[in-house]
């Protein structure tokens, strides 16, 4: 399988103190990894039709987390990767990389910038497709994307450039 790079331009974060967490209630034995060490993967699966992938966060026992939303793919579709379940069929992510670690696995690696963002870069609004907990502004997306799932209400996507 062809190697496959992408700049993740779209995030959204959770945490257990809100209820819009898939832990906000308890551990279960669907989301024990998203109580797991940092640095993991949370992977579950939504509306049991797609993927979602997460890197855990925080601290161990307490459940937070960021979902990857949409990823930038050079020279392909801009649109290829613009959505959760776009991300994981595109990097072929399934339940298999629940609670690996993200730097030590030979599949799906995520690695620093090689350039810097600054607060004007990034348009930070309310999560999307959930109906509880709406309002906290927990979503974050790289303003000059073209490929991001979702903009904010008057925000234009960009020209090509």
């Amino acid at each position: 399988m062809d190697q496959v790079k992408g700049v993740i331009v779209e995030t959204e974060a959770y945490s257990q103190e809100e209820e819009a967490c898939h832990g906000y209630r308890k551990m279960s034995e669907s989301n024990k990894s998203l109580f797991g060490k940092p640095g993991t993967f949370y992977i579950y699966k939504s509306y049991g039709i797609h993927h979602c992938l997460n890197i855990v966060t925080d601290k161990e026992n307490f459940a937070s987390g960021v979902l990857i939303r949409s990823v930038f793919i050079s020279n392909k579709n801009e649109r290829l990767a613009s959505g959760p379940g776009l991300v994981t069929k595109t990097f072929s992510v399934d339940i298999s990389f629940n609670s690996i670690e993200v730097i030590n696995n030979k599949s799906l690696w995520i690695s620093p910038r090689d350039s810097t963002l600054e607060e004007k870069d990034l348009i930070q609004t309310t999560r999307i497709g959930i109906s509880k907990a709406k309002n906290i502004k927990w979503r974050w997306y790289l303003k000059n994307s073209r490929s991001v799932s979702k903009r904010l209400k008057g925000d234009r996507t960009p020209k090509f450039q």
